[in-house]
């Protein structure tokens, strides 16, 4: 969840419901939000609390806690990435790419006999806040 005080604004959740007020002004009666704007807010809701993004971006609080369980069942499955049994030091070139929800990303070119030790790099992306 987010760290900061309950009456400041995130400029990413301030950014996305200015996306949000745009979208309500252009769209047609009866369309449907875009998927890429839930998408957002799912990872808004993710960080900052379901009930504060829900209400800030104007959006229903159910149907956005759904999106968030939804995403996170689905990142879940696809978390653990298997890489080849290979040792680096026979592999002529290697390019590794991390990307968290939030967009942060991560790229790790290996070339030759580079040993990294590509666990403690990965945990301190993920961990980083």
């Amino acid at each position: 969840m987010g760290k900061c005080k309950r009456s400041e604004m995130p400029a990413s959740l301030s950014r996305l419901a200015r996306r949000f007020a745009a979208w309500r002004e252009r769209r047609v009666a009866g369309q449907r939000i875009p998927d890429s704007l839930w998408k957002s807010a799912a990872e808004m809701a993710a960080q900052h609390g379901v009930s504060r993004t829900a209400s800030v971006l104007k959006l229903d609080y159910y149907s956005l806690k759904k999106r968030v369980k939804d995403a996170s069942s689905s990142r879940t499955s696809s978390a653990f990435v298997e890489l080849p049994a290979v040792p680096l030091s026979m592999m002529s070139e290697c390019v590794i790419e991390w990307e968290d929800v939030a967009g942060a990303r991560m790229r790790v070119q290996l070339k030759g006999q580079n040993t990294l030790d590509l666990l403690a790099l990965s945990r301190s992306f993920w961990d980083a806040e």
